[in-house]
């Protein structure tokens, strides 16, 4: 369709490692269209930057087929370089002396825009990113979010109609990185799309106008985060249970006493999802008791991101990224 700015179809990338051939991304098929912020969300390891990589021409699929800004992935990699931004997880290092100002010209310079456009584009996109009054600073004496702005505007400065952020806030402190959010969310404002990755789930909620959830290479979850929070209805009643025999015996106990839509044994706690979690407290907390069992802890929330990522692998993505 017109307004598909990305249309992939069973797009694979193969690895050859020691142990033989690794899949790093397994068939998946997507679709982004035209100002949408669509966020890829998973663990390390879930595919999510390959799949970013092939998009962009940086990684050749091992199988499947792409169009991305109306042109063939495999076939035309240089029409679809020249009409999409890439800014990835980790900058390049500046050399000593390299300027803000004179680095995003050259940048513009590189992608086909002449001197005198290259300088009316930055006079535009400085100021939008905050980078206003800083063309004449040394990239060595940026902070960690101005350094971080800076690499999203060397992806805009040829104005492409997409723009790919592979992990945009990784290493930021809380106030860069909602800094930057509020800047991602006015790109769309003004007609960019966007597709990123991201394993903060609180990113994606608060970016993203669809998310796709990632694991093992496939995409097992494709909706909007409210959408996707819906799914698992009612409300989670969370039990601090350390001990792995304790929690086997408090799913029998808890199956026993209440109505529950569903029961997750992980580590350290059970979670327990019901229709109101409020009315359900009173009644688990008895049946415990009489079985000899007491919760470490006991709280009440509604559904987030993590509970469907738990619900889709049977595990949080908290614990994966804790273990990665």
């Amino acid at each position: 369709m017109a307004d598909d700015l990305i249309e992939a179809r069973g797009l694979t990338r193969a690895f050859r490692t020691k142990t033989g051939p690794v899949e790093a991304v397994k068939g998946i098929d997507l679709v982004v269209t035209r100002g949408e912020i669509v966020g890829l969300l998973g663990p390390n390891g879930a595919g999510k930057t390959t799949t970013l990589r092939m998009l962009t021409t940086l990684l050749r699929p091992s199988a499947g087929t792409a169009t991305v800004a109306g042109h063939d992935l495999i076939r035309q990699p240089r029409e679809v370089r020249r009409r999409i931004g890439y800014v990835a997880q980790v900058g390049s290092a500046p050399s000593p002396g390299t300027l803000v100002g004179s680095e995003l010209v050259t940048q513009a310079r590189l992608q086909g825009l002449s001197r005198t456009q290259a300088r009316e584009r930055l006079a535009e996109l400085a100021p939008a990113l905050d980078l206003g009054g800083l063309e004449g600073r040394a990239l060595l004496e940026l902070s960690g979010g101005q350094r971080r702005r800076f690499d999203v505007a060397l992806g805009l400065m040829h104005s492409p109609a997409l723009l790919f952020l592979d992990e945009p806030t990784t290493g930021l402190d809380p106030q860069s990185r909602a800094n930057l959010w509020t800047h991602v969310r006015a790109l769309r404002d003004a007609g960019m799309t966007i597709v990123l990755t991201t394993h903060y789930l609180e990113e994606a909620d608060a970016l993203a106008d669809r998310v796709l959830v990632m694991d093992g290479g496939q995409i097992v979850a494709d909706d909007t985060p409210d959408a996707l929070k819906a799914r698992i209805s009612g409300d989670v009643v969370t039990l601090g249970l350390p001990e792995p025999g304790a929690r086997r015996q408090a799913e029998a106990v808890v199956r026993e006493a209440i109505s529950v839509r569903d029961v997750v044994n992980t580590d350290g706690a059970l979670l327990v999802t019901v229709d109101e979690g409020a009315l359900a407290v009173a009644p688990l907390l008895r049946a415990l008791d009489a079985a000899g069992l007491s919760p470490t802890s006991i709280t009440v929330s509604r559904p987030t991101l993590d509970d469907v990522f738990l619900t889709l692998t049977g595990r949080t993505l908290r614990d994966e990224e804790a273990a990665a």
